[in-house]
């Protein structure tokens, strides 16, 4: 078996999505775009929520830093993407590649971890909203946020260090258009039953933990609404949790199945990971604010504000 270490390696060549110039150029305005508006959307809420005093609530503080957290996803890998696009050459050094990894990795679990405490949050104030107020305090609330990063930050870093200790082939070649964990596995000399190992159980933690908090959470929302006389009633509290149950389902089904299936470099893999931290960043806003007539009311009264400004 050839041998290689990262001293020898020095840069991966990333395949991305398509060798055809033409249509990478075509990507590349595609990509350039979803960017922008990801950019656009997310930061009109993070404005709003913070803005609008209708909106300082739990429910939309939670909404804040997934937006926050929405951007730092996106810009983990997009940028690099748009260059390569247009690059000739489309390598990243051994040392960027392993940034990224940890920053995907990390961003990832982020985003579970904040969806299922939103997934609590949605559960308290239909399931008990006389103790709403004094369940979700602000300071529990914060806990919940730095709790969430922190999480995911060291099980990232523990995969990462891991990772370090890899050597790597003369082969260079990644099929993908970023680097993620999984698709470096194929390229070590080294032994990676250990990485697989905690790759695995890393997945499964945020898979089985968050995911059975967001079950049960909703086990017991949709006991409650269907409890509910009043079909208004019903409607209303449905409605409250329709927008985070919609991105709890793009973002879930496509990143376990992602971090779960081989390393192939198949369309279905790349289509999957595009799903995640392309489009789930450029759609949360969307689903945020369209399905909710609070943000969309509190969206007008702050482009009205900032447009009078400018008169």
């Amino acid at each position: 078996m050839a041998t290689g270490n990262h001293s020898s390696i020095k840069e991966f060549i990333l395949l991305g999505l398509s060798a055809d110039t033409h249509i990478q150029a075509l990507l590349f305005v595609l990509f350039l775009m979803i960017y922008l508006l990801t950019l656009l959307g997310n930061l009109l809420i993070i404005l709003v929520t913070h803005t609008d005093s209708t909106l300082h609530t739990p429910m939309y503080f939670f909404l804040s830093h997934l937006s926050f957290q929405d951007l730092f996803y996106s810009s983990v890998t997009v940028p690099k993407m748009l260059e390569n696009l247009l690059s000739q050459r489309k390598v990243i050094s051994v040392e960027g590649c392993m940034a990224q990894v940890f920053f995907v990795f990390a961003t990832t679990g982020i985003e579970a971890c904040l969806l299922s405490v939103m997934a609590y949050d949605r559960y308290a104030a239909i399931c008990h909203p006389l103790l709403y107020r004094q369940v979700m305090r602000k300071q529990l609330c914060v806990r919940l946020v730095w709790g969430s990063w922190v999480v995911a930050f060291l099980d990232a870093l523990i995969n990462i260090l891991l990772a370090l200790d890899l050597d790597f082939c003369e082969v260079q070649t990644i099929h993908h258009y970023s680097c993620e964990l999984p698709s470096l596995f194929p390229l070590s000399c080294s032994d990676i039953s250990t990485n697989a190992a905690m790759l695995l159980s890393s997945a499964l933690l945020h898979a089985i933990g968050t995911c059975l908090l967001i079950f049960f959470s909703y086990t017991r929302i949709v006991s409650t609404i269907l409890s509910i006389s009043s079909t208004t009633g019903r409607s209303k509290a449905f409605s409250t949790c329709s927008s985070h149950l919609t991105a709890v389902i793009l973002f879930y089904g496509s990143a376990i199945l992602r971090y779960l299936m081989p390393t192939s470099g198949s369309p279905l893999e790349l289509i999957l990971s595009i799903q995640y931290s392309v489009i789930t960043p450029l759609v949360n806003p969307l689903i945020y604010s369209l399905k909710n007539k609070e943000v969309k009311a509190a969206l007008r009264r702050t482009i009205l504000k900032y447009l009078q400004c400018l008169r």
